[in-house]
């Protein structure tokens, strides 16, 4: 009190009350447009249910797309252009890409709807399963989703987690994350800028530079611990490339960067510096560490046939430079056939031997 009546004999306010009452008055208003995004997600929800049950369903279905574009006028009219026709179909989308209130329900506090739209216009129902999981539980901004998206995602960790036999499934919003959902395959390294020629120290060199990038890219939850991670074994000295730590899944994650295409022997090197890590690194409370192997190319039979999945070892490659937009997704669509392809006949071969 003393301060405030000093501060105002003299003409001025003290800094911190200033600063308190900016606090007070921003933290307010975020959670009033948070209040007022979650209402109105659920209110396009609600809408989009309708449109679906009344005016696309049943009898009305044939002339349904007729009805919507009278109600958007109308409502548009009366409530502005977020409720024209073309909205109103984004809303039906919605409802029924999320047809559970409570989960709808649930992601109105964390999602805006220009996520909620942005995720509504992809046609694979595990893909928009993944965005929103992720974006809800990385807090993604629209913009990321956006780049998220674009640069595949979805089917670059599904693509990796084809490893571990039998597909993993993306898992509820809430449930955390498995570390088979965690690595991505291929990893994009276009931001390193690499030249033709390069060595892996020249590979290592500028992931440290663009270390930011690298963890963006490797995704939320990352942390760096160390370069060339010094390993004593039988008086010799090993040296890991990059370590880092995953705090949503408790593990270190060992990283190894190799030029060539993966080898067999990667697996064994890879194994060794786990289980050293595990002996002298691991603290209590953490899971058992996991280890990533980027290859300038995949072996994948190699990678199938060697179950490296049960070391907590992932294989994935790293692209420096990104092909066209339409050659990257027959990229990946291509590899995602013949990766199940693979998955399927070892299925079938293996209910063959227990029938034998």
């Amino acid at each position: 009190m003393s301060q405030l009546v000093s501060a105002a004999a003299e003409g001025g306010l003290p800094t911190s009350l200033h600063a308190e009452l900016r606090t007070l008055i921003a933290s307010s208003r975020q959670r009033l447009a948070g209040a007022v995004n979650a209402e109105l997600t659920r209110l396009y929800w609600a809408v989009g249910q309708r449109l679906a049950t009344e005016v696309l369903g049943g009898e009305r279905a044939q002339y349904g797309s007729q009805l919507l574009e009278q109600l958007g006028q109308q409502l548009s009219q009366e409530f502005g252009r977020g409720f024209e026709a073309r909205n109103l179909r984004r809303m039906v989308k919605f409802a029924q890409a999320f047809p559970s209130a409570e989960i709808v329900s649930t992601l109105s506090t964390q999602l805006s709807w220009s996520h909620m739209a942005a995720i509504v216009a992809l046609k694979n129902p595990q893909a928009r399963q993944f965005y929103a999981q992720h974006a809800a539980q990385d807090r993604w901004s629209v913009r990321e989703l956006t780049h998220q998206i674009e640069r595949k995602a979805f089917e670059r960790t599904e693509l990796a987690a084809l490893q571990a036999p039998p597909p993993v499934q993306v898992e509820p919003v809430e449930a955390p994350s498995l570390p088979a959902l965690v690595f991505k395959d291929p990893y994009f390294l276009d931001f390193l800028g690499l030249r033709q020629g390069h060595d892996e120290a020249d590979l290592e060199a500028a992931i440290l530079r663009q270390l930011e990038a690298f963890i963006l890219e490797l995704g939320r939850g990352f942390a760096f611990v160390e370069r060339q991670k010094r390993m004593v074994i039988d008086g010799e000295d090993f040296y890991l490339d990059l370590l880092f730590y995953h705090r949503r899944l408790r593990r270190l994650v060992a990283i190894e960067l190799k030029l060539g295409r993966f080898k067999a022997a990667h697996k064994g090197q890879m194994e060794l510096y786990l289980k050293w890590l595990d002996q002298h690194e691991r603290q209590s409370g953490e899971e058992a560490p996991i280890g990533l192997i980027l290859c300038a190319e995949s072996s994948r039979e190699q990678v199938e046939l060697l179950q490296m999945h049960k070391d907590g070892i992932t294989v994935a490659e790293y692209w420096t430079e990104l092909p066209p937009k339409a050659e990257l997704e027959q990229h990946l669509h291509q590899a995602l056939l013949e990766a199940r392809e693979r998955l399927a006949r070892r299925g079938v071969l293996l209910e063959g031997g227990e029938d034998e």
